[in-house]
């Protein structure tokens, strides 16, 4: 991917995230904060019949985290719990270095934030809506 293509996919979902808004229709929800630079999000997922039928978040803080989060929910809404691990595994291995051509497909638009693994101090913004989902799915926090 070019350093353009990850330039065009951040700003767009920065600016224009389909995903950052209220959810009252969520059946579980996690606050995620990325302490070293004060990024915070709440991620909202409504599952039903094991499928992860719509996701949220709000909060607020950098491009890069504001960014990720929305490209994440885009990827993991229709899918189920274990298929949204599974992604966040991809990610994972996406952000260390090690993820052959075929995982990065699978990340779809997510690939674009591959070049956030040159920048080690936007590695934990890239991250936290990805840690948070997970979390939140071994938890399945009931919303307040």
């Amino acid at each position: 991917m070019t350093d353009n293509f990850y330039g065009e996919v951040l700003t767009d979902h920065n600016l224009h995230p389909l995903h950052k808004h209220g959810l009252p229709t969520a059946t579980c929800c996690h606050e995620g904060v990325n302490s070293t630079c004060g990024d915070d999000i709440m991620l909202n997922l409504e599952i039903k019949d094991g499928v992860i039928v719509n996701g949220s978040f709000t909060g607020s803080g950098c491009a890069v985290s504001q960014a990720s989060a929305d490209i994440m929910l885009e990827l993991v809404i229709g899918r189920t719990p274990a298929e949204a691990r599974h992604y966040k595994a991809l990610f994972d291995k996406m952000i260390s270095g090690g993820i052959t051509d075929d995982e990065l497909e699978e990340l779809e638009e997510a690939g674009a934030l591959q070049n956030v693994s040159k920048m080690p101090a936007r590695v934990k913004c890239a991250m936290l809506g990805w840690r948070t989902m997970e979390t939140l799915l071994d938890k399945e926090e009931v919303c307040r």
